[in-house]
């Protein structure tokens, strides 16, 4: 029985939803767990430390593919340059080096990817949407993160369309993410966008969700997980839908495929979600018109 290994920088309990959606891939093209492949999990609870423990891990115990996030992934290639990898998550592939090309990835790497620093503008749109039109809008930002250049230029060239003014504050650690909440407290924004990369989209989301609610901030998150700790909406790729794709991916490559015959996929599905306990401790009164295009509103 094959053996696929998969790896998530996150903890078993925040990923179970997404395991959920792997496994269901895999059963779409044919393979079961327990009958037909064995899957070895992996989580390093937010501990970014352990990853290249648990990566060379799997690759000691040759399984036949290992699926990871992109936080994994650099672990998971410095474990191994023979084992196919597949890969779940925001970055440019392409830009990161994880591939040469979306539609020729080459070496044994390929896999999904959202781009989320793509959708920066339309986050910016909802924000709009519901911010009064007076207040500047902050956006929280990540200079370590890969997409920080494009995040930060997608988001200034949506606010000037949009005729709002916007205020950038940056933050990489927890020292820095104290100085940013102090900046924007002066400020006094009417809304808070935070930003892609690691530390603030996954490690800090509980600490962004409690300033904002302190604050008052309407705030939008790349994550459903936030959303569901208590930020107020969210809007990015579907999550689940990308590792039900990575599920696919893992049994074409079980079944002979290599990952360089198989191009990156880009996400065709995404999710708006709306928390509306949050709106409503916000005193914050949702459209119609943006709850009528919400995916899913949490009660």
């Amino acid at each position: 029985m094959p053996v696929v290994g998969f790896i998530r920088s996150s903890s078993a309990a925040d990923s179970m939803a997404l395991v959920a959606a792997f496994r269901k891939g895999l059963a779409e093209a044919g393979f079961v767990e327990g009958k037909d492949v064995a899957i070895e999990l992996r989580f390093a609870d937010s501990d970014f430390g352990r990853l290249p423990a648990l990566a060379s891990d799997l690759a000691r115990r040759g399984v036949a593919v290992i699926v990871g996030n992109n936080f994994a992934v650099p672990a998971i290639r410095d474990a191994t340059t023979t084992i196919p990898v597949v890969f779940v998550g925001g970055d440019d592939p392409v830009r990161t080096g994880l591939v040469t090309s979306l539609n020729k990835p080459s070496g044994n790497v390929t896999g999904i990817t959202s781009l989320s620093y793509a959708l920066t503008a339309k986050r910016l749109q909802l924000l709009h949407e519901l911010a009064p039109k007076s207040a500047a809008i902050a956006m929280l930002i990540d200079p370590n993160a890969t997409e920080f250049a494009p995040e930060e230029r997608q988001a200034k060239e949506a606010a000037r369309t949009l005729g709002r003014d916007i205020l950038v504050v940056k933050a990489g650690t927890a020292p820095d993410l104290e100085v940013a909440f102090a900046t924007i407290s002066r400020a006094r924004p009417g809304a808070l966008l935070v930003g892609g990369g690691a530390f603030l989209s996954r490690s800090q989301h509980q600490q962004l969700v409690a300033f904002a609610a302190r604050q008052g901030l309407i705030t939008i998150y790349l994550l459903r997980e936030a959303v569901v700790a208590g930020g107020l909406m969210s809007y990015g790729a579907n999550q689940s839908d990308a590792y039900r794709q990575a599920g696919v991916y893992a049994a074409r490559i079980l079944k002979g495929e290599k990952p360089a015959e198989l191009p990156v996929m880009q996400p065709t599905k995404f999710e708006f979600v709306i928390n509306l306990k949050t709106a409503k401790a916000l005193g914050l009164a949702i459209p119609s018109g943006v709850l009528a295009i919400a995916d899913e509103v949490i009660e």
